[in-house]
């Protein structure tokens, strides 16, 4: 796990950024980012008479990779939802930062609340914001989580590191729906990851043939960039998958049962598309040839 700390206050190089993404619906059917846009900016909104942003990253990358890709799963999801895991860790430095110093007023944020992650972790140091909008790091990558303490403690603050992405196009190149619609803008509305989690409806047609067979998220960006050739497998038990997760054959997606998803997935981010997203999903691939 990786830790930086940055001082509470409005991110005004993001603002203009969020407002103009969401002008150009880039968020597609995710309402739910446009809400709380100030709180998403300011996290003294959040946490009341907070000073710091304590920014943690937890490694993800597993030790086995699926064996047959005929339907692939995002590696983030391989194991225990993150979530969980990492509320957990955040509630024990929390209360351990109390034991140490006392009362400490202060909120554990994992992705679930308005909170811009990537932009705390760089500017606490952690990394820096690549082309395909993802947090990165010269010794580790991309391939791990991000999330917040926000505390009402004054820290000593960590500086941004420089960019490091230089003239590498391989992510934009890569993007098998062309998300990636400039260096550093992603259009959320056009990503494997948004179509087969986020959007509920029908897949559209028109990208049909270009899920590069991704039945939930898509890590295409991320396997490409040079950097994540420095990507070590994770520690944490709980991340490892269930066994069938990387054995299922072609044939074994293609017959999935509801009881054996939810023998597989039991504790997975893949429950949030549900048994009937994924099998939606794998549909769209069986008749995209």
């Amino acid at each position: 796990m990786s830790c930086g700390v940055s001082k509470a206050g409005f991110l005004e190089e993001e603002a203009p950024r969020l407002e103009s993404w969401l002008n150009k619906n880039m968020n597609g059917e995710m309402a739910y980012m446009e809400n709380h846009f100030d709180k998403r900016l300011d996290p003294t909104l959040l946490v009341e008479g907070s000073k710091s942003v304590i920014s943690l990253l937890l490694n993800y990358y597993p030790q086995e990779l699926q064996k047959d890709t005929s339907y692939k799963i995002s590696k983030y999801a391989y194991g225990t939802d993150y979530h969980f895991v990492i509320k957990d860790k955040l509630k024990k430095l929390l209360h351990f930062i109390r034991e140490e110093i006392g009362e400490v007023n202060g909120r554990a944020f994992v992705d679930s609340a308005p909170v811009l992650d990537k932009a705390w972790a760089a500017k606490s140091g952690l990394g820096w914001i690549g082309k395909h909008s993802n947090l990165l790091s010269q010794k580790v990558g991309s391939f791990y989580f991000i999330a917040e303490l926000i505390v009402d403690l004054e820290l000593e603050y960590d500086y941004a590191v420089t960019d490091h992405c230089g003239n590498c196009t391989a992510c934009i190149d890569a993007c098998p729906t062309q998300a990636i619609v400039d260096p550093y803008i992603v259009d959320g509305s056009k990503c494997i990851s948004y179509f087969t989690i986020e959007l509920k409806d029908e897949l559209p047609s028109s990208f049909k043939g270009k899920f590069d067979d991704w039945m939930f998220g898509c890590d295409v960006c991320q396997d490409v960039c040079p950097w994540n050739r420095f990507s070590k497998s994770h520690k944490e038990p709980l991340f490892n998958p269930n066994p069938s997760l990387l054995t299922n054959s072609k044939k074994d997606w293609e017959e999935i049962t509801r009881d054996v998803f939810a023998e597989i997935f039991k504790k997975s981010a893949v429950k949030r598309t549900k048994f009937e997203g994924l099998i939606r999903n794998i549909n769209f691939l069986n008749n995209s040839d």
